[in-house]
């Protein structure tokens, strides 16, 4: 009976596993068929309306199929920063549009530069005489600082503004792989190589220490400048400096506290916010009982109603965000042999010149190499290289840097962490505490190594260490005949130190400051276009059918009633993703010490960008330690 219920419970399997592919099969053809013929394009006179639900990133992620049927929620909105810049500066144009409205009840947040770029194109709208209005129910550190270039601020009666800075603790495993005698060997090459400190101690050393200080005091300063051009009355100290005394002295309303130090103009629901769009925009007087009162186009239909133009020369650009990994993996992480061959594929369309868009934290220093190379490509056949670096281009993002004739960044980059590190775990003295222990008989020094079980002999030690500090050598070699110096004079600005954009230009690292519009006018020049016409193209893996999709069904703004019905962020929830953020990054370190990594030039201080770590990615904290101390 046991084996004919084996048995039953495999056909079941089978039939359900049948049952799964033909439903995928018939989501697809369906979805063929309803892209076969253009949708239509809404455009309305009123309100052009950014419902940021998500976070605002430099590439897009593609959601796994399977992973999206088998959750129970649709993953948070991503949206392309170029994308929302491109469609505030249409709108600062076209008479269509009166009003710009930013709905951020559900915005997560975004990079530094990104929010600084996106602030920029809303001063060109207000510039052009057209309101910029935001709403939300609590605003964090990115949404004040978005917020702080619109023209009014309106904020929910129980919500309120919160600014915290950069910066904030580390976690240290020291202490817990003694306490279960798990052997982390590390090896590294610079001073600054803070990455594998966690492993090695139970708190920051004085070099990372220095570094930090520099790197978030740099960011700080920066955030708050952009507020104070934005919002030259508001009073940012106010609430940072000691925010206890100020929030008894609003008696705990937030709300007017932000109002009080200048960071939001008005307060009110969302039903009174809607009511003030309408007086400018116009009420729409065919929407249904669920629609927002004001007439309003939404981004996808304002993009898709001003395609970009595609006129005169072309500029390639290849976009390297997110962690770089060996392999096919990405958008939204960048693959080596993924980029490596959209480089080699396009190399013949004629591009004038290439743009490399870097915003990456590094991380596999062969994926790196294998896309520096392909870059190199493009130099050897005559074609100009010009580098872009958005909110991150350290370690592995600086390697992929070095073939740019010119390399542009922001004050708010952070770049440099020229270092490279290696970890391996074994468990030799884990498993002595419960009577294991390892013997045989080896022919050379090396045999059966390295040996996770029963340790590695110091040929071994001593061999990852020189390969480790040979990749630092190369790293260093190539930097400098990028920046036309010295190994030696590059190291002593390297060891793994990050450096802000500002800085790095005075160091030599980076070229000039600028956005990515410039970098394109840059490369546009030195292609020969001169004066005549050019456009951008963005080399991008095609989607299949069925992922395209899903991408289209979860990424898509959702309309007026889900709107509605749809929960906004309050300030315990903006907490929580801030947790969110945090377990992942932990989750990440535990996994980068288990897994078997190679050399890696990664960035432990940049900090983290929201969008940049996906739920299908993310590792439970608990199922890593489990791992970690041998009971997984």
């Amino acid at each position: 009976m046991k084996f004919a219920h084996r048995v039953w419970k495999l056909l079941v399997g089978v039939k359900d596993a049948l049952a799964l592919v033909f439903l995928l099969l018939f989501f697809g053809l369906l979805y063929a068929v309803l892209t076969s013929r253009p949708a239509a394009t809404r455009i309305q006179d009123g309100a052009l309306l950014l419902d940021l639900n998500g976070s605002i990133v430099e590439e897009k992620s593609r959601p796994d199929p399977l992973s999206l049927l088998a959750s129970s929620q649709a993953p948070s909105g991503q949206f392309q920063a170029r994308d929302i810049e491109r469609a505030l500066k249409l709108a600062a144009t076209d008479k269509r549009i009166k009003v710009v409205v930013l709905d951020m009840s559900r915005f997560l947040g975004g990079g530094m530069v990104h929010i600084e770029e996106i602030g920029r194109a809303m001063d060109d709208v207000r510039k052009a005489g057209k309101p910029v209005m935001t709403f939300a129910n609590a605003y964090a550190d990115d949404g004040v600082q978005l917020a702080s270039h619109a023209s009014e601020v309106w904020i929910d009666p129980m919500g309120g503004a919160f600014v915290a800075g950069p910066g904030g603790n580390q976690v240290y495993f020291k202490a817990l792989l003694d306490r279960f005698k798990v052997n982390a060997h590390v090896f590294r090459a610079g001073t600054y190589k803070s990455f594998v400190e966690p492993y090695l101690r139970n708190d920051m050393s004085p070099a990372a220490r220095e570094a930090y200080q520099d790197i978030y005091g740099a960011l700080w300063g920066s955030y708050k400048a952009d507020v104070a051009r934005a919002r030259p009355k508001s009073q940012l100290d106010r609430m940072t400096g000691d925010p206890l005394a100020w929030s008894k002295a609003t008696g705990g309303d937030f709300a007017e506290g932000a109002k009080a130090a200048g960071l939001v103009d008005r307060i009110g629901d969302k039903s009174e916010f809607d009511a003030r769009v309408t007086e400018i925009a116009g009420e729409d007087d065919a929407r249904d009982d669920n629609d927002l009162p004001y007439r309003h186009t939404d981004l996808a239909a304002w993009l898709r109603a001003n395609p970009e133009k595609k006129d005169g020369a072309k500029i390639g650009v290849i976009t390297i965000a997110g962690e770089i990994v060996d392999g096919q993996a990405g958008p939204g992480r960048a693959g080596g042999d993924r980029i490596a061959q959209l480089l080699d594929d396009n190399i013949d369309e004629g591009f004038k010149a290439l743009v490399v868009r870097v915003d990456s934290p590094g991380g596999s220093a062969m994926a790196a190499e294998r896309m520096r190379r392909a870059i190199e490509r493009y130099k050897a056949k005559k074609i100009p290289v010009v580098v872009s670096m958005g909110n991150l281009a350290a370690s592995g993002g600086y390697w992929v840097s070095t073939p740019g004739q010119t390399v542009f960044a922001q004050p708010a980059t952070i770049t440099g962490s020229i270092g490279v590190f290696a970890v391996v775990t074994s468990f030799e003295k884990t498993l002595a505490e419960y009577g294991v222990t390892s013997d045989g008989v080896k022919t050379t020094p090396l045999s059966g190594q390295p040996d996770i079980l029963g340790g590695f002999t110091p040929e071994v030690e001593g061999m990852l260490q020189a390969s480790v500090e040979n990749t630092y050598g190369k790293f260093v070699g190539l930097a400098a005949k990028a920046r036309k110096t010295t190994p030696e004079k590059m190291d002593a600005i390297a060891q793994g130190r990050v450096w802000p954009g500002s800085e790095a230009q005075r160091i030599g690292l980076v070229d000039k400051m600028g956005d990515l519009d410039a970098a394109l006018a840059e490369a546009a020049r030195l292609g020969g276009v001169g004066n005549g016409k050019w456009h951008a193209v963005y080399l991008e893996s095609e989607e299949d059918t069925f992922t395209k999709f899903l991408s289209n069904m979860t990424s898509q703004a959702p309309d007026d009633s889900a709107r509605i019905q749809a929960g906004a962020y309050d300030f315990a929830s903006l907490v929580s993703r801030r947790r969110e953020e945090q377990a992942s990054r932990v989750a990440g370190q535990l996994s980068a010490m288990l897994s078997s990594r190679g050399a890696q030039a990664y960035c432990l201080e940049c900090p983290v960008v929201p969008g940049s770590a996906r739920k299908a990615d993310q590792i439970s904290t608990l199922h890593m330690l489990a791992k970690l101390v041998g009971f997984d």
